[in-house]
């Protein structure tokens, strides 16, 4: 499935972390009418049934607001809730399999952090690449660090959009400018916030910046 380029400018991770007591979809509802460009939940903890439930309450807010929604791993969810694709890591089921699950009409992600990665996902059917850790995370404690020369280089060598996650908030956006990348993809930098919606307006606006 062919991605608008567009659709990776401001590219929104939940993450329940930091509800304070109101529920994910009213935090979600704010961010997708605040300028979100891309929906993806992450769910790590939820069984397969209340994981099921939420996906489907999340995708009535994407298709309200018009953006893509992926689910984060779980092939199952994302194919019984009908989301428009599915994002999946470097340690997860291999992308050419998981293309082959989804069909070719849904959205394949693939997390990568090197130029060798980034490639064969490419090639194994994925429709765009998450690359990070930019900088560093206290979301993905997991994840290794890119530095800017291996993004600009992974930009350089696939055709599908790149969008940049780890670490990413208000005050290093920018640092990205250059590298090629076609926006950023945040959790704490928003869900963190006491005002969801004010930082995925701030944020989107200096995403467009960064890629202008």
């Amino acid at each position: 499935m062919k991605l608008d380029k567009k659709a990776m400018q401001l590219y929104v991770v939940t993450d329940r972390s930091w509800l304070d007591g109101r529920s994910l979809e009213d935090q979600v509802e704010e961010i997708a009418a605040a300028g979100a460009t891309f929906l993806q939940l992450r769910e790590k903890h939820l069984d397969e049934e209340t994981f099921l439930k939420e996906a489907l309450k999340i995708k009535e807010i994407a298709v309200r607001h018009r953006v893509p929604f992926v689910i984060n791993d779980n092939i199952e969810v994302a194919l019984r809730a009908d989301a428009d694709g599915v994002h999946v890591g470097q340690s997860d089921m291999q992308a050419k399999d998981v293309r082959r699950l989804i069909g070719d009409g849904k959205i394949l992600g693939v997390s990568a952090n090197t130029v060798e990665q980034a490639v064969k996902a490419q090639e194994s059917g994925a429709d765009y690449l998450g690359v990070g850790a930019v900088f560093s995370t206290s979301t993905k404690l997991d994840a290794n660090d890119v530095s800017f020369e291996t993004l600009r280089r992974i930009c350089e060598a696939v055709t599908i959009p790149v969008v940049a996650i780890g670490g990413i908030g208000e005050a290093n956006v920018l640092k990205l400018r250059g590298s090629g990348v076609d926006g950023i993809a945040v959790i704490s930098a928003i869900f963190a916030s006491p005002d969801v919606a004010a930082a995925t307006r701030r944020l989107r606006a200096l995403s467009e910046e960064m890629t202008a």
